[in-house]
């Protein structure tokens, strides 16, 4: 039997559960060993595959989590950088490393005092058989244990509640931290660095066949379509405010044909699934896609007192790409059933922070706008060919519409908060004379899956009925296409010298059999 003393002298050796206070003021300043200012020699001395910039280190199969940083803060703080992340980003990547370690000693600590605690309480158990014929040395015993299982008991609870605050805290700092980046992804600053993969189209051939001479200079798509009466901007900016765009007519009558033609498109040629989604969605479902905490300066939010989404924050959606990826959050899929492939046509809205002064003039940058989104859900297995699928459709309305563009892979300063990879497709409008985006393509591999706990079940490799652990699904999403900028690219790259606008041959059934839009007669 254990005597008293032994049982005082093993509760004293476990070590006092550290203030959770102390625990996440601490500044990270070993860590900071890693900041990648470090020469890429160093990296290569650490064991890690460089990439691009000869200082990014190789995504290989890493996934961001809060494991990941805590096993491997080198190959994060590289990603960082070659995002040209804030200081503040890194740091919380550096607290969440040293986080894990206090975490995993409050686990061995609170796992120490549960098994004091079940020690001292088989000694209680055992006493109290006998407690009757107790003699004072035993009765002793008894009162020194009870008082040693109430006290470990009331450590490990005091353990766990630091667990379960440390976990918040690294789970608030991971929000705020980008995904890795594919490996395919070049460094670069901006997007004056972004990778051209492909060119389709020929920017003089439409020009030929409407009979631009050498004198034609045309004209921007808000010019066009004023002239054709189909622009009302003075009039949404009175009833809306800036950056907000009415049109009629015939071109709100393209407007609505180019997206009509886009899911008609991608339903009927490509396999999508169209849904229709609420255009107001909770914060949850921001968190799970990643537009919240990063962006909510860029959202429009629903006052609580005019409505709440279950109880929480309401937002209009920045994409249809929120609520459409939402609907499966929470579940488990079955591997047969993937990859699942939607397409919605909704309604945008972005608040624009930060781009104030920036495309001011016609379409290019409103807070509404219509586009028609395209969503995946696959697997890791299949992600990489899923993303190239779906960005070839996207490509697809694009060379239907006959319009010149361009492919660009997005450099490791340009790319999304979410996206691992991206392509961006780049449309050329004749009026403004340059390329610009019309549809970013995205694989998000698991990232917002983790977030929104969206996971499905492989199939067993040997055909047989066992339940195999659910692993995260990966999310890929891409406009298919803007409709707004569609339709800027169709005024300008359509347009003739007279004014009038030929409408795409794909566009007409839409149209109403109309090959031609012209002004109103007065």
């Amino acid at each position: 039997m254990r005597g008293p003393s032994s049982v005082c002298v093993a509760v004293m050796m476990l070590s006092a559960v550290p203030h959770t206070a102390r625990a996440f003021s601490r500044v990270p300043l070993a860590r900071r060993a890693f900041r990648l200012a470090s020469t890429s020699t160093d990296l290569t001395q650490e064991g890690g595959n460089l990439v691009h910039d000869n200082s990014r280190r190789s995504r290989g199969d890493l996934s961001l989590d809060t494991r990941t940083i805590a096993s491997d803060l080198p190959t994060v703080l590289s990603h960082l950088q070659a995002r040209s992340a804030s200081s503040d980003t890194s740091e919380a990547a550096e607290q969440i490393a040293n986080l894990s370690e206090d975490r995993v000693k409050l686990i061995q600590e609170r796992d120490g005092f549960l098994n004091q605690r079940k020690e001292a309480s088989a000694i209680v158990g055992k006493l109290m058989r006998n407690k009757d014929n107790l003699d004072s040395s035993q009765q002793e015993e008894l009162e020194e244990a009870k008082s040693v299982s109430t006290t470990a008991s009331e450590k490990a609870t005091n353990a766990e509640a630091a667990l379960e605050e440390i976990q918040t805290t690294m789970d608030r700092l991971l929000a705020g931290i980008p995904n890795l980046l594919d490996d395919q992804v070049p460094f670069g600053r901006d997007e004056s660095e972004n990778e051209e993969v492909s060119r389709w189209g020929d920017k003089d051939a439409l020009p030929a066949r409407l009979e631009w001479d050498d004198s034609f200079q045309p004209l921007w798509h808000d010019d066009v379509a004023s002239n054709l009466n189909g622009y009302q901007a003075e009039a949404a900016v009175k009833m809306s405010g800036a950056r907000f765009v009415a049109l009629s007519g015939s071109i709100a009558q393209l407007e609505r044909a180019i997206a009509m033609f886009c899911i008609d498109l991608h339903t009927t040629q490509h396999g999508y699934t169209e849904v229709s989604v609420p255009f107001v969605v909770g914060r949850s479902a921001l968190e799970g896609t990643s537009q919240l905490p990063k962006f909510q300066e860029d959202l429009f939010a629903i006052t609580p007192e005019s409505h709440t989404c279950n109880g929480e924050d309401a937002f209009l959606i920045p994409t249809a790409e929120v609520p459409v990826t939402n609907m499966h959050r929470g579940q488990v899929l079955e591997e047969s059933d993937l990859p699942l492939s939607y397409v919605a046509w909704t309604p945008c809205f972005r608040a624009e922070a930060g781009s104030y002064g920036r495309d001011t003039k016609g379409l290019i940058r409103t807070h509404q706008f219509q586009k028609v989104e395209l969503v995946k859900i696959t697997t890791a297995d299949t992600s990489d060919a899923e993303h190239e699928t779906l960005t070839a459709h996207a490509e697809a309305v694009l060379r239907s519409l006959e319009l010149p563009y361009r492919k660009v892979r997005l450099c490791s300063g340009d790319i999304g908060f979410s996206a691992r990879h991206c392509y961006d497709l780049e449309v050329w409008l004749p009026g403004a004379g340059e390329f610009r985006e019309i549809s970013s393509c995205s694989n998000t591999g698991d990232f917002q899956a983790r977030r929104m706990s969206l996971r499905y079940r492989p199939k067993p490799a040997d055909g047989s009925n066992k339940k195999l652990k659910p692993v995260l699904c990966h999310t890929i999403n891409g406009s298919g296409l803007a409709v707004g900028r569609t339709l800027v690219a169709v005024l300008e790259n359509y347009q003739t010298p007279d004014g009038s606008v030929v409408v795409p041959e794909v566009l007409r059934p839409y149209m109403g059999g109309k090959e031609i839009l012209k002004a109103p007669q007065k």
